[in-house]
């Protein structure tokens, strides 16, 4: 059964160009509204797919902000996981918050040589992975999350792209692509090191800002999110 709306704050103007507009498509200012109404109910059903850059100098940052993101997801009743060694302070901590570790065995990018089943790659038979290769590695941790969630909404932390970007950003950045071109229902981020990234070309660095939905650095306990926006050089002159 229909239901009236009342709508409160409207002046005379807003009335007046929905009016015009409407008279234009040939439509009622009530269709207009209750369009916008429906579109943006949709939205608010719908899980969002968002890709997220974290940009950390030291783990102790690391430390303070996966804390405060597992209480979060814990009232939000996400699904928490994600990939990466199993050496680091960060995959530790998440280990120990019984966050799923989506990591598949062996792991492709070593940090220092293991022993035991689980040894990983030593950094000569990496330097041979094909990029077929790495994508495969990666398709296959991200799927193995995904079916471990149940189609519960993310909440992923990717530790994985930091590693992979310790020998070529480039690389990294085609790995980005990837799960971009197949989003997860929920949150993603990828953290990178500062260092990883000083080092690298400007217009990769501008690339791997570009094809996430935000940039978040950190700074101590502290969160500043970047905006970046290409600009014409006059830019440079105006104040």
């Amino acid at each position: 059964m229909a239901r009236d709306l009342i709508v409160r704050g409207f002046d005379d103007q807003v009335h007046f160009n929905l009016g015009k507009i409407a008279n234009q498509k040939g439509v009622s200012i009530n269709s207009i509204v209750k369009d916008a109404v429906d579109k943006w109910l949709k939205q608010q059903q719908e899980i969002p797919k968002k890709h997220y850059l974290v940009i950390y100098s030291d783990s102790a940052s690391m430390t303070g902000l996966l804390k405060s993101m597992d209480r979060l997801a814990q009232e939000a009743d996400m699904f928490k996981s994600f990939c990466g060694p199993d050496y680091s302070p960060s995959t530790e901590l998440l280990s120990k918050m019984k966050w799923y570790n989506g990591t598949i065995m062996p792991y492709f990018y070593p940090s220092k040589i293991q022993s035991g089943k689980h040894r990983t790659y030593t950094q000569l038979q990496y330097q041979t992975l094909s990029q077929k290769e790495i994508m495969k590695y990666f398709a296959t941790v991200i799927n193995n999350i995904a079916i471990k969630s149940k189609n519960r909404q993310l909440c992923c932390i990717d530790l994985l792209i930091n590693d992979i970007a310790k020998s070529s950003l480039k690389q990294a950045l085609t790995i980005e692509q990837l799960y971009n071109n197949s989003k997860l229902p929920g949150l993603m981020y990828c953290a990178y090191n500062t260092e990883n990234l000083l080092n690298s070309e400007i217009k990769n660095i501008i690339e791997l800002f570009e094809i996430h939905d935000q940039v978040f650095i950190l700074n101590d306990d502290e969160v500043y999110k970047l905006h970046v926006t290409k600009e014409n050089v006059h830019k440079l002159f105006l104040n």
